[in-house]
């Protein structure tokens, strides 16, 4: 792990003063400082060539030239030592779910089904095999967690909350080999499942409003203060605890008492998403943590630790949406065929084959990004941003898949209790607003695209008008532009050289015409989206960051043109016309996104096309996905 450098402090140091520059008050500058220099310092822990400035979208947006080979992972090995365990795994929930005894009496994932997958390995995937892991690789796992979703969502959930957010990662990265040798072999077994407990009732989105603080008193930490909405905790389990330390924030691993008592409290409250999994509130009054227990990152601070495994989270939940929007697919096909209207099957309307291929195209833009993402985790990059358009798109297409083709292809009969779409709906929706909401994320996808090209051109001339006494500097004015004169000139070539640079035009050797249209409209895009990202810079300058809306609009967009070329490129390696067909449906609809076109009949008939071979069985990816009862057919007798 590297240091950051005194560079690296002067440029956090300007990047308050910006602030301050840009009228925010000392309070929000220090805050906002406070943020930027957690991502710094995460940054840090990556070496140079796979970090935010060398990773595929930044590549693509300012080099003129995407790099289309950390576009298009390659396929996964056809075994690996941590099969055996994935199989037994989903063995043990495919039975269950069969046997109606994955949940106990109060509905949540009953202590036997822990258990069982204890024994079968599946809470220790992501840790070493020296630890008593699988040691999986993060693309192996990130495809085995849609698998599962199949079977049950709030399953696979927990693998990625234990394993991703929870205490797992952070202790694997961060822990001393103490902490990794006393901690990792219980998280691997499941004698210690886990959560990780940061988000405070004034501290959610704002990470520096935290109030929980740890004291040290001898050899022990003594930790006050209050967390909520912490999935995956109760009494007896294992969390990583965000809290302050003499005003830093930092990371425990604690140990939760199996009783509550005077120092440790559980607020449970209602919460309609994750109903089958433990949601509570953690209360500890003078509560004791041996000192041993803190995590010491290196480079940061708890922030640092928090940051670190949100990437995998995010990934984690595109996989999850993946498997439920399967799930959601193979019960519309049951239904579209049964239900008749006009005395035929809805299932041959074309409304009704839009909604099945558009379903199908959402399930191969995951499946694509989640491929992607973690193939660039397993490769050593940071892949923030990549992250981000997997989880903003994942979310928001279960969102789409439940509640516009899902729900209204099922009617009123959505609403029955038992019904998929009514018992699920809160599960279907919450994933917007976990792991980040999607706006939010965002504008920090759109902070991270333009971190470098505005230290690279944008802040030497705010530290030279800061020195110069200008509080707004203007290049229009020709005082300001001569006084800046130095300043401004690596700008103006890096503009004139964008007129000069040729469009990005690169072939994809046999490539479905389908998708070659949607790669070289992506690669053109990347260079009319420079231009604009650039443009918004020079025109807001330092009150870019209060333009929220501008920066959430552009954000999306470079987003939607990213899942565009990832997903092309996806159809193409698998090679199979149901996933040519579903990745071209997702292109065509993401290009109208952006460029304003209108559906064209040749779409509505390559969406009918496809859901009759999707109808008739050709769309292997639900192939053995449970399928559930018409309720109430009110068949004649």
């Amino acid at each position: 792990m590297s240091t950051l450098t005194p560079a690296d402090r002067e440029q956090q140091s300007f990047a308050e003063t910006a602030l301050k520059l840009a009228g925010k008050t000392e309070e929000e500058a220090r805050r906002t400082g406070a943020v930027d220099k957690a991502d710094e310092q995460v940054e840090s822990l990556f070496k140079p060539r796979y970090q935010t400035s060398n990773s595929p979208v930044h590549k693509a947006v300012w080099d003129g030239r995407a790099p289309l080979d950390l576009f298009a992972p390659p396929p996964l090995a056809e075994s690996a030592p941590c099969d055996r365990s994935m199989e037994a795994s989903y063995s043990v929930v495919r039975r269950r779910r069969a046997e109606g005894t994955i949940y106990d009496e109060n509905g949540k994932v009953s202590t036997e089904t822990l258990g069982e997958l204890a024994g079968a390995g599946y809470w220790g995937m992501l840790i070493d095999p020296r630890y008593g892991g699988q040691g999986a690789p993060f693309a192996r796992f990130g495809n085995f967690l849609t698998r599962m979703a199949t079977q049950d969502a709030m399953i696979a959930g927990l693998a990625s909350i234990h394993g991703c957010i929870g205490a797992v990662d952070p202790v694997r990265t961060f822990g001393t080999p103490d902490q990794k040798e006393r901690f990792l072999p219980r998280l691997a077994n499941g004698e210690a499942l886990s959560g990780f407990a940061l988000t405070e009732p004034c501290a959610g989105s704002d990470l520096t409003a935290l109030r929980t603080t740890a004291t040290l008193d001898g050899d022990d930490y003594v930790v006050n203060g209050e967390k909520l909405f912490i999935t995956n905790v109760v009494q007896g389990r294992t969390a990583g605890l965000v809290v302050l330390i003499e005003g830093k924030p930092a990371v425990l691993v604690v140990d939760l008492p199996k009783q509550e008592n005077e120092h440790f409290q559980i607020v449970p409250y209602g919460l309609y998403a994750l109903r089958h999994a433990y949601n509570n509130g953690l209360r500890f009054t003078n509560f004791r943590v041996p000192k041993d227990n803190l995590l010491k990152p290196g480079v940061g601070d708890g922030l640092t630790i928090a940051y670190h495994g949100l990437n995998l989270g995010r990934v984690s939940l595109c996989a999850g949406a993946a498997g439920s929007m399967r799930v959601m697919l193979a019960n519309m096909l049951p239904w579209a065929e049964f239900r008749h209207t006009y005395g035929e099957a809805i299932a041959k309307r074309e409304l009704v084959k839009r909604r099945i291929a558009r379903l199908a195209g959402l399930i191969a833009g995951a499946d694509a990004l989640v491929a992607w993402t973690s193939w660039l985790i397993d490769e050593g990059y940071r892949g923030e941003m990549e992250c981000i358009i997997a989880k903003i798109f994942g979310s928001e297409a279960m969102k789409e898949a439940a509640i516009e083709l899902f729900m209204k292809t099922h009617g009123g009969r959505s609403f029955l209790k038992g019904h998929l779409f009514g018992d699920n709906v809160y599960d279907f929706l919450a994933p917007c607003i976990y792991e980040g909401e999607g706006e939010m994320l965002g504008m920090a996808f759109f902070k991270s695209l333009v971190k470098e090209h505005g230290k690279r051109f944008f802040e030497p001339i705010g530290k030279a008008a800061q020195r110069l006494g200008l509080k707004k500097p203007n290049p229009m004015n020709p005082m300001h532009a001569w006084k800046l004169r130095n300043e401004l000139a690596p700008y103006a070539r890096w503009k004139v050289g964008q007129i000069l640079t040729r469009p990005d035009r690169q072939q994809v050797p046999n490539m479905d015409a389908r998708l070659s249209g949607h790669v070289d409209f992506a690669l053109e895009n990347f260079g009319r989206m420079r231009g604009e990202v650039a443009g918004a810079m020079e025109k807001y300058q330092l009150k870019l960051a209060d333009r929220q809306c501008r920066m959430a609009e552009l954000s999306q967009r470079v987003q939607d043109n990213v899942i565009i070329l990832v997903t092309a490129l996806w159809g193409h390696r698998q090679g199979n016309e149901a996933a040519i067909a579903s990745a071209d449906i997702l292109c065509q609809e993401l290009r109208r996104k952006l460029t304003g076109k209108r559906p064209s009949d040749a779409y509505y008939r390559d969406a009918s096309k496809l859901a009759d071979l999707i109808l008739a069985g050709g769309f292997e990816t639900i192939a053995g996905v449970p399928r559930e009862e018409v309720l109430m057919k009110y068949e004649n007798k």
